[in-house]
């Protein structure tokens, strides 16, 4: 079997393990293994491969991983409207069913619905807001 073909299987199968893994370093080394398969292709001797598949997976995984991990772990974008109101705590001005009631949120009063249709939640409770659907708050009870 040829020796780029080899490097090829290696490729593959570090690709295949960065799938499950998702740490980003085997992708470099999977990447340092391809380019190893064209120096082997176009004759380069056994040892100068192995300097090649060094030489690239150092410059990946020194270099280009952590450049991947940083734009990996950007911050989440802020939430703005009535995104930011989702996860909020609101309070029950008049009694919450599956079919309607008022809940204020923030200062605002906002028609609200009950998550589930079975529940009543009673004015004076605290709920959280786990949707927005339209003008409508979704909300579940605290306990």
């Amino acid at each position: 079997m040829d020796l780029w073909l080899i490097w090829l299987i290696i490729a593959a199968v570090l690709a295949v393990a960065e799938i499950f893994t998702l740490t980003a370093a085997l992708g470099m080394l999977s990447v340092a293994a391809v380019v190893t398969a064209g120096s082997a292709a176009v004759g380069l001797p056994a040892p100068f491969q192995f300097l090649v598949f060094a030489a690239v997976a150092t410059i990946a995984v020194l270099f280009v991983r952590p450049l991947a991990l940083r734009h990996g772990l950007q911050p989440e974008a802020a939430r703005f409207g009535v995104d930011a109101l989702v996860g909020k705590a609101a309070y029950v001005v008049s009694d919450v069913t599956g079919l309607g009631g008022r809940v204020r949120i923030d200062g605002d009063e906002w028609t609200a619905r009950a998550y589930d249709e079975t529940l009543v939640i009673p004015a004076g409770k605290t709920v959280d807001v786990i949707e927005i659907s339209g003008a409508t708050a979704i909300v579940y009870p605290r306990d």
